[in-house]
């Protein structure tokens, strides 16, 4: 059970959309009588929330990265004036 067996459009979605597949995969799975149908449905939450978690943490990077960046600009623009 792992992300790789997700098909090609389910591993390129946004995280918005991720969210509203896991949310359906889950109202399914709540009225859903007999459970022992459900494993298919149970495995592809399992990856998709492992598919989220990752891109989650990537999009966190990015953000992270970023922010950094900029406050070594403001730092290094504010050291600038102090030396004029």
């Amino acid at each position: 059970m792992n992300e790789k067996n997700l098909p090609d459009d389910i591993a390129s979605k946004s995280l918005n959309e991720l969210t509203d597949l896991a949310d359906e995969i889950i109202e399914n799975l709540e009225n859903e009588n007999n459970l022992t149908n459900s494993y298919d449905d149970y495995a592809n939450l399992l990856k998709i929330n492992r598919l989220i978690e990752k891109k989650f943490q990537k999009n966190f990077k990015e953000i992270s990265d970023k922010s950094n960046l900029k406050i070594k600009n403001i730092k290094s623009n504010k050291n600038a004036k102090k030396t004029k």
